[in-house]
């Protein structure tokens, strides 16, 4: 599957389950093991769990197996490896604490940076 269609699957997946304040972010150049990252918050353990679960379910019907999930009972971060695409699904609290935006991409802050998509989400709003 190519990795866009790949991305528009996971995104209107986790868009159809309410996930909150989306963000992919282009790491190509960052990252070894990855070409993109999907960052999204999810409002409690169960959503958490239920937006992976999800993910992972819609993956493996369009043919791509999640070569891992990672995360558990207390799921205030779940990590869903697609391979080309790794999504992470945090709790607010998780999410603002990791601050994976700012550490994949210290140029986040400024006006025009062309390899993150905030989705979902006015220029002005908080991802977190």
């Amino acid at each position: 599957m190519p990795i866009e269609v790949l991305l528009q699957l996971v995104i209107a997946t986790l868009d159809d389950l309410k996930g909150q304040h989306l963000v992919k972010l282009n790491v190509r150049s960052l990252s070894n093991i990855t070409d993109f990252m999907i960052v999204v918050t999810g409002t409690s353990d169960r959503h958490v769990r239920v937006l992976a679960r999800e993910v992972a379910l819609q993956a493996k019907k369009h043919g791509i197996s999640p070569l891992g999930v990672e995360g558990g009972q207390a799921a205030d971060w779940m990590i869903v490896d697609l391979g080309d695409v790794i999504v992470h699904i945090m709790q607010a609290e998780a999410r603002q604490f990791y601050d994976l935006e700012r550490l994949w991409n210290p140029a986040l802050q400024k006006a025009d940076v062309p390899h993150v998509d905030v989705i979902g989400a006015t220029p002005n709003e908080p991802i977190s």
